[in-house]
């Protein structure tokens, strides 16, 4: 039975800038009917690496664990100095993942910059990522790469947005045991293409999974792809409740069932409210007790 964590998408930005303490969303954390919380590394809490021991010991302590670390490395930046200091970046957040207990850690392609070619980017980002595998290995943490829509403080959407482009980037870094797919249903719908065709295709390559639903809340995909340029998420784009959106969860853990998946399904979701989040928590669990029991 795979295990169900949640990540911090409201109070992302009070973590960060420190008006909201790690252990208080900890203690709501543990309210929740969820086996886990997965982290960020730019939440202030976790600055000091001396803390990282400790904010272990406070999940446990509260019955949760930390499965994995949400990080967004960019490795198609054409400075080679730029991405040797994002592998530093990366290497440094899969140390933090070990200290924390967890085994994943994600990774990213990199923003979709004009001026990169498709295969120059897919060089760029297989090559950075295969650079940090032995890191990883040795630290017994598993790269996570996502089928991403967008940072948050990036410029550009993910170079790998693309469903081919992501598919030929998992295939150029190649068969690693630490390495794996977080897939990510509601940014293959903000790509414009099919979530259950990409899950088809990665079906055996995936061992983490977000789980959310999203929509427009006006416009279309088309208007979505026109504000590319646009620092962070667009305005248009919203979270919603699990189970109310785009998403067909039945096909998808059918498709994950089939395969013999059994790793950790994170929550993005609870941005209008715990209630919300609560929902989405309870629909997840059904499923899961439908298709993986």
């Amino acid at each position: 039975m795979p295990k169900l964590a949640t990540f911090p998408k409201a109070e992302l930005e009070a973590l960060v800038d420190g008006s909201l303490r790690l252990s208080s969303y900890l203690d709501f954390a543990a309210t929740l009917d969820v086996d886990g919380v997965e982290l960020y590394p730019l939440i202030v809490d976790l600055e000091n690496p001396a803390s990282w021991s400790a904010v272990r010991a406070e999940c446990e302590s509260r019955g949760l664990e930390i499965p994995m670390l949400c990080c967004s490395p960019d490795f198609t930046h054409p400075d080679p100095a730029f991405r040797a200091q994002e592998i530093a970046k990366e290497q440094r957040w899969i140390e933090m993942s070990s200290l924390l207990g967890a085994r994943f850690c994600r990774v990213l392609s990199g923003q979709r910059r004009p001026e990169l070619s498709r295969a120059e980017g897919i060089e760029l980002a297989a090559a950075s990522i295969q650079a940090c595998l032995p890191f990883a290995a040795d630290h017994g943490v598993t790269l996570i790469i996502e089928n991403h829509y967008k940072d948050g403080f990036w410029e550009f959407p993910e170079f790998a947005q693309a469903m081919d482009t992501f598919c030929d980037l998992v295939e150029a870094v190649g068969e690693h045991p630490n390495f794996g797919v977080n897939y990510d249903p509601s940014n293959t719908i903000l790509a414009g293409e099919d979530p259950l065709e990409l899950l088809d295709r990665v079906k055996h390559r995936v061992v983490t999974m977000h789980a959310s639903d999203r929509y427009l809340k006006h416009g279309t995909l088309e208007d979505l792809a026109r504000e590319e340029g646009v620092t962070g998420y667009a305005e248009r784009l919203a979270h919603g409740e699990i189970g109310q959106g785009l998403n067909d969860y039945d096909a998808i853990f059918s498709t994950l069932q089939s395969v013999g998946f059994d790793g950790w399904i994170s929550i993005e979701d609870g941005v209008d409210g715990p209630e919300q989040l609560q929902r989405s928590v309870a629909f997840l669990r059904a499923k899961m007790a439908e298709h993986f029991s």
